[in-house]
């Protein structure tokens, strides 16, 4: 690696990363056993969404990511998000989580007992921070005396003393986010002074990080629709553990807790394909996240202030940085956005003024998605321009991701604007993130949306050798061809179908096509026809 590009990844680190870093692999905490706190009394129990699919098929059988395997929980051979997803535990609230009670009973008991404290992947604060909910959750959805093993209960509070040592301060963003959630949920389910230690902590961090990572346009700042929708369903849990247990969090924090997830389900429903599932700007897949209705049911049933209303034509979200388009026939998502806050850009993909479109409710041009997160030339391959319906130019991305979750140089979007005309709604943006190169490349891009289709323009500002302008097509839309959608070019230009992939999900590879679209000239207008 460059020690220009280790300076573009480092330089906007914030202090507190730098030494929290130094400090989180320098101190190595030893587990504080001893017994758990009392249980807090709940006034009721707690009523779990159950949108996740089973992951458990049996005793010793579990999918995850799509792969299927045996419960081996540091198994070398695996994925580490694989074997993450193993110490989650999110089987204990999924769909019909009841009917295999005893496979979690028996998996909590394993896991205790094949664990010791601060070894091996479940011990990584993140995943001990989804554990820990997840058995709250399980526990609080059960009428005592169900789940009373001392056992459980001491091993919960040993996992919370560890966590409360392992803050993911040199992390910060969703992660950060996850493990303040859990010393707040588990300093609700316990009592006493050791348990309100746990909770002041988790609290004192989220009144901060409500701040930073919610924008004023309701969007998370990771800019990614997945972690938008894993935060929302978060808060939306701390909503629901304030009715569990009445009185114990503030009020007035509570009362903020809804205010914000309404402004986020209105963010998420306009990040949202017709379909109703997300799309696919930087780390982004299905299966992973609460789709908006599932999580707008949820904020209902907790008196959160849901906006049901249609969308408008334009809908421009200026903080986060993306703008829909929309008429009877035809949705489109524009990504004018930073590829993510300065400091944490980890999910950031090089799709800089990409879009997705979704024609008669159907999706017909994606971004390519995201299957792994395993570092290597496939995940640098997924983050890349070319897997993006945008342009690349010169072979380079856009941002110049490397790793599994660096970026150095970062795009900037600017001159971004949205509207409406006789003709139909429109967007256009410029991106710079060409223009450290020799040819100081600008790239603007502009969509009008009419009736019967989208003209997409492209300009380039500067020199170059060769640039390509690529729509990926959904693989429902590739096997239709021209029945779905005409592809014409102003001038005419080389216009082909190439060979793609598309990525719904973890684990999941689709074959698709691309048309791409050689910009020959410094300005093509790409027209999209559909019957």
């Amino acid at each position: 690696m460059s020690a220009s590009r280790y300076w573009h990844t480092i330089k906007y680190l914030r202090p507190r990363q730098i030494l929290g870093r130094l400090w989180f692999h320098a101190y190595q905490p030893a587990a504080e056993r001893g017994p758990a706190p009392p249980r807090r009394a709940a006034s009721r129990l707690w009523r779990p969404t159950e949108w996740r699919e089973p992951s458990v098929a049996g005793p010793d059988s579990v999918t995850f990511l799509n792969v299927t395997g045996r419960v081996d929980w540091n198994d070398r051979s695996r994925d580490r998000l694989w074997l993450y997803n193993l110490h989650y535990f999110d089987d204990l609230t999924s769909r019909g989580f009841e009917e295999r009670r005893g496979w979690h009973e028996s998996l909590v008991r394993r896991w205790i007992s094949e664990n010791p404290a601060g070894v091996g992947a479940g011990w990584e604060p993140y995943p001990t921070s989804l554990r820990i909910t997840n058995w709250v959750k399980w526990m609080l959805a059960s009428a005592p005396p169900a789940h009373p093993e001392t056992q459980v209960l001491d091993s919960l509070a040993i996992q919370a003393r560890w966590l409360s040592k392992r803050v993911e301060t040199h992390l910060c963003a969703n992660h950060l986010w996850t493990n303040a959630m859990a010393l707040v949920t588990v300093g609700l389910f316990f009592d006493g002074a050791e348990a309100d230690q746990w909770r002041h902590r988790g609290l004192a961090i989220l009144l901060v990080e409500l701040d930073e990572q919610i924008l004023p346009d309701g969007g998370h700042f990771e800019r990614s629709p997945m972690y938008h929708a894993i935060v929302l369903e978060g808060i939306l849990d701390l909503a629901q553990l304030s009715d569990v247990f009445p009185g114990v969090l503030p009020p007035p924090f509570v009362a903020r807790l809804k205010s914000v997830a309404a402004r986020m389900l209105r963010w998420l429903q306009v990040m949202s394909h017709p379909d109703g599932l997300v799309s696919f700007f930087n780390d982004a897949a299905f299966d992973v996240a609460a789709p908006w209705s599932a999580l707008a049911d949820y904020a209902e049933a907790l008196a959160v202030n849901v906006d049901r209303g249609a969308l408008q034509p334009v809908e421009r979200l200026p903080d986060s940085g993306y703008v829909r388009l929309e008429n009877d026939r035809a949705a489109v998502l524009c990504d004018v956005a930073p590829v993510g806050p300065d400091y944490q850009p980890a999910h950031a993909h090089a799709d800089t003024l990409s879009f997705e479109l979704s024609i008669d409710g159907r999706r017909t041009i994606v971004n390519g998605g995201t299957s792994t997160y395993a570092s290597g030339p496939e995940r640098m391959r997924q983050r890349g321009t070319a897997a993006h319906s945008t342009v690349e130019i010169d072979n380079a991305n856009s941002s110049d991701v490397w790793g599994a979750f660096r970026v150095a140089r970062r795009a900037r979007p600017f001159d971004v604007k949205a509207g409406a005309s006789e003709k139909g709604v429109w967007a256009e943006a410029a991106h710079d993130g060409y223009q450290h190169r020799p040819g100081r490349v600008i790239h603007r891009r502009s969509w009008s949306l009419e009736p019967t289709g989208l003209t997409v323009t492209d300009s380039l500002e500067g020199s170059f050798t060769r640039a390509i302008a690529r729509f990926i097509l959904h693989p429902d839309a590739a096997a239709a061809g021209v029945e779905t959608v005409r592809f014409q070019c102003e001038p005419e230009v080389p216009l082909v179908r190439m060979p793609a992939t598309w990525h719904p999900a973890f684990g999941r590879s689709l074959a698709t096509e691309a048309v791409q679209v050689t910009l020959s000239t410094p300005r093509v207008a790409t027209m999209l026809r559909w019957p």
